[in-house]
């Protein structure tokens, strides 16, 4: 059946191709990005192509792609730039590369709270040592038939379908983080079961199979906050300068604060006393 889904995927390869050449709609700064990012972070991707727009309305989320920041990698470099991702891509398989990759795409940072150093090295390292790896078209596939709203219910749709290949050498974007995390047994959304005792009750915490997961899933995971690096460098509204005022205006606007009105011409003016 192998090569049934390796002509799958070169179909969906060929779906690669971007339907359409529109910008994101807020531009990434390079240097904030690449200043904000830390190991471990998982990078989330708004592809353009046209099965990233069939991810995008199966999985109801803004994300198609997702990959896992390592940093500077010494041994791989593009034009001279460093490699600091690790993905999995259906063109390519698992492979590192440069963060220039998507600074034309909608993007955003989740990064795992309190992570330890020791456990994000693991982390990191379970990742880079995937490099290599294919990609498992089943997998996709198993996922499209769990997420389309067939009418049946979730829990028969789930029972259908096998999860991926179990080829140990394929593996999807998210189910490569996924297993990351996992080695080191940090939850993204783990299945809780609530314990009830006669002093207390617990939550027991059990890990979903990886292949079950989708980019968007560390978008609304509470173990990972959102990182976004305007914020993160230090936002004041004062500074921007908007197109519809004068820039003269402008700059009066920001040294407001810092002016002391009287109250009879402040009241004149129309400035709240």
């Amino acid at each position: 059946m192998s090569w049934m889904f390796d002509n799958v995927g070169r179909l969906m390869a060929r779906l690669q191709k971007p339907a359409n050449r529109s910008e994101p709609f807020t531009q990434n700064d390079p240097k904030a990005l690449r200043d904000t990012l830390r190991r471990g972070d998982v990078l989330l991707v708004e592809g353009k192509s046209r099965i990233s727009g069939g991810i995008k309305y199966l999985t109801q989320s803004t994300w198609s792609h997702s990959a896992l920041y390592v940093g500077p990698m010494a041994s791989a470099a593009t034009e001279g730039e460093p490699h600091v991702l690790i993905e999995a891509n259906i063109d390519e398989g698992v492979v590192s590369a440069p963060l220039s990759k998507y600074l034309h795409c909608q993007t955003r940072i989740c990064r795992p709270v309190g992570l330890s150093q020791a456990d994000c090295e693991e982390v990191c390292r379970y990742a880079c040592e995937r490099i290599g790896l294919g990609y498992d078209f089943k997998n996709v596939i198993d996922q499209m038939r769990y997420l389309f709203p067939w009418p049946v219910t979730q829990r028969r749709r789930r029972r259908a379908i096998a999860l991926g290949s179990g080829d140990p050498s394929r593996i999807i974007c998210s189910s490569l983080i996924a297993q990351a995390f996992d080695a080191v047994r940090y939850p993204i959304l783990p299945k809780i079961t609530r314990v009830e005792s006669q002093t207390a009750q617990r939550e027991i915490a059990e890990i979903r199979h990886s292949s079950l997961y989708a980019p968007r899933d560390f978008d609304i995971s509470p173990y990972f906050m959102i990182v976004k690096p305007t914020l993160a460098r230090g936002f004041n509204y004062k500074d921007m300068v908007w197109a519809d005022l004068p820039q003269d205006h402008t700059a009066q606007l920001t040294l407001a604060p810092e002016i002391e009105v009287p109250i009879a011409e402040a009241a004149c003016a129309g400035v709240p006393g």
